[in-house]
């Protein structure tokens, strides 16, 4: 701690007193005030102390017993994706009837009186799981049913799916005898037509028909995410998955001083196209010298040090396309007596083969690129591990921070092997709840004993675990804290139905402070970021939000309705709302 005189000597810029600091430092200690000097935090403590940092210039900001703890860290977010369907004709994730879900399309061809019969209308945020009443079908015909010349495709909030019209079949060129590519699934009658919905990479027949956005609508997007981000209270997150235009749009804004979280950036490795792994591996470095802007410093920049892979999917019905240990259960007997019985498929083929995998690790540890892999089912998750562990045992690969995205399902047997590889499960808290796309038919496919481990949080927790946290948003609304909710409660909102009351599974929420931990010093040390931010020490950058309420003493329901007053980064205000002064 510097001295009080050496202090009075350099006076803080800004000093917060009278507060409920929550430091998240190893020992999660409570403290009264803090004090920045140069975007850095120069003192911890209790109040008197702090007055040694107080000069003439110095601004001191009275927290009345508010809470002030580290700013979040999304550690799994695609915020272009997010910014861009900010800006699109959105189904707000709503659970619709078939009648409400054409009617919400139409509404949209209606305002659009500018596109001509060949523009695409692109529509976001479909909860296809939410569909009334459950289970109903949706298909190119119920789209068909709109007064439009225009193609349609209507992309799923999860990313897996997307569904098209006649029309838009036709554009994509899908036919009766296109196969399905790899990784992906077009979804056919059983005359053998295409019914409009697109599984996984099978969505890119038509979406690599979408004119791409322009600059202007990428710079609109980042701008849009960002705001978004500040009013949460993020001060960094990983973008999943990017492209050069997004991290071009971003470097647009950091150049202007607009830049208002500190961005990171994984590069998907994709070998479906005939790269190999070192091939795609040279080419994620090539976007890394345009885009990396160096060590982190006081104010906000790019970083591209991770790779995103795909190794399968998702559980959730109708895809089925998560890679599972054991078959997905299909019913053998009826609607009114169902006999659920082991099925004829345990999810596709793992999307990189186990020597592929172990080659494609091995590349991106020489290259010191941390590997950031998409697993859903719990075939996925121990293929993944079981690439990592051979990989722990060479040199390069002792020092890769690996992290495994979702882990909706994971064998018991797995889950001491998170800690014993130092390997992350970067978490969705907000899927741990009744939902349609997790109680009824989930139950139903999964069977009774793998139903009991679905969104295994506390489980992967009390096994050693180091859960960190990511939104995936858009996969769902950019919320934070109601996602914190459920991490500690796996209840569902007030609102949600009584069909959703209650916890999911038998199975224990997270304590506060590991909620917390998770979406700040956790996420941190997923982006090698853990010596500068996630935490309210001494040295480290002033990345810290103040909250309208004490995340610790409320209760756990009411930790969703938390609203962030302000938002610091590099010690400069990002976002203040009228409730703080």
């Amino acid at each position: 701690m510097l001295s009080a005189a050496h202090a009075a000597n350099q006076p803080a810029d800004t000093i917060y007193r009278n507060g409920y600091v929550y430091t998240v430092d190893a020992r999660d200690s409570v403290q009264q005030a803090l004090a920045v000097r140069g975007g850095r935090i120069v003192y911890v403590g209790d109040n008197d102390g702090a007055q040694a940092y107080a000069g003439k210039k110095t601004e001191v900001i009275d927290l009345r017993g508010r809470m002030l703890m580290p700013g979040l860290i999304d550690g799994h977010m695609h915020p272009q994706s997010g910014g861009s369907r900010l800006l699109n004709c959105s189904l707000d994730y709503a659970s619709l009837t078939v009648a409400q879900f054409q009617s919400r399309i139409q509404a949209c061809l209606d305002r659009d009186k500018k596109s001509g019969p060949e523009r695409w209308m692109v529509v976001v945020n479909w909860f296809q799981q939410g569909m009334l009443p459950d289970g109903v079908e949706t298909t190119a015909a119920t789209l068909d049913a709109l007064k439009t010349e225009r193609p349609i495709i209507v992309r799923s909030s999860f990313g897996h799916s997307a569904l098209l019209n006649s029309k838009g079949i036709r554009t994509a060129k899908i036919e009766r005898d296109t196969p399905n590519p790899a990784g992906g699934v077009i979804t056919r009658d059983a005359q053998g037509n295409a019914t409009g919905l697109l599984e996984d990479a099978a969505q890119d027949l038509a979406m690599n028909l979408l004119p791409p956005l322009t600059v202007a609508e990428n710079l609109a997007a980042s701008k849009a995410a960002l705001a978004a981000m500040r009013q949460q209270g993020v001060t960094s997150f990983l973008d999943a998955y990017t492209d050069p235009e997004t991290m071009t749009a971003f470097t647009d804004l950091q150049k202007q001083g607009k830049l208002t979280a500190r961005a990171h950036f994984a590069v998907l490795i994709d070998l479906d196209k005939g790269a190999t792994p070192r091939s795609a591996v040279a080419e994620l470095l090539k976007q890394q010298k345009q885009f990396d802007q160096g060590p982190t410093r006081v104010a906000p920049s790019l970083q591209v040090r991770h790779a995103k892979l795909f190794m399968d999917g998702v559980i959730s019905a109708p895809a089925f396309t998560g890679a599972m240990i054991e078959p997905y259960l299909v019913n053998k007997g009826t609607a009114d007596q169902p006999d659920w019985q082991p099925g004829p498929h345990n999810g596709p083929p793992s999307y990189f083969s186990p020597d592929t995998l172990r080659a494609t690790l091995t590349e991106l540890a020489r290259a010191r690129i941390d590997p950031h892999i998409h697993v859903d089912g719990d075939r996925a998750v121990r293929e993944s591990l079981d690439a990592i562990a051979d990989l722990r045992a060479t040199p390069e690969g002792k020092r890769v921070r690996p992290a495994l995205a979702h882990d909706e399902i994971v064998d018991p047997a797995d889950y001491p092997r998170f800690a014993q590889l130092d390997v992350t499960p970067v978490l969705s808290f907000q899927w741990g709840k009744p939902a349609p796309d997790t109680v009824g038919a989930l139950k139903d496919y999964m069977g009774p004993r793998r139903y009991a481990l679905v969104e295994p949080q506390a489980l992967l927790l009390n096994a050693g675990a180091r859960i960190a946290y990511g939104s995936d948003w858009p996969v769902d609304p950019l919320d934070e804290w109601f996602a914190l909710k459920v991490g500690v409660t796996r209840t569902a909102a007030p609102n949600a139905g009584k069909e959703y009351a209650g916890r999911l599974t038998d199975q224990p929420g997270m304590p506060r402070a590991e909620v917390l931990r998770a979406i700040t010093i956790n996420a941190a040390y997923t982006l090698r970021q853990e010596k500068d931010t996630g935490s309210l020490e001494v040295g480290k950058l002033a990345d810290m939000i103040v909250l309208d309420r004490n995340f610790f003493t409320i209760p756990a329901e009411d930790i969703a309705n938390i609203k962030v007053l302000q938002t610091v980064v590099g010690g400069k205000i990002v976002y203040e709302s009228e409730g703080m002064r």
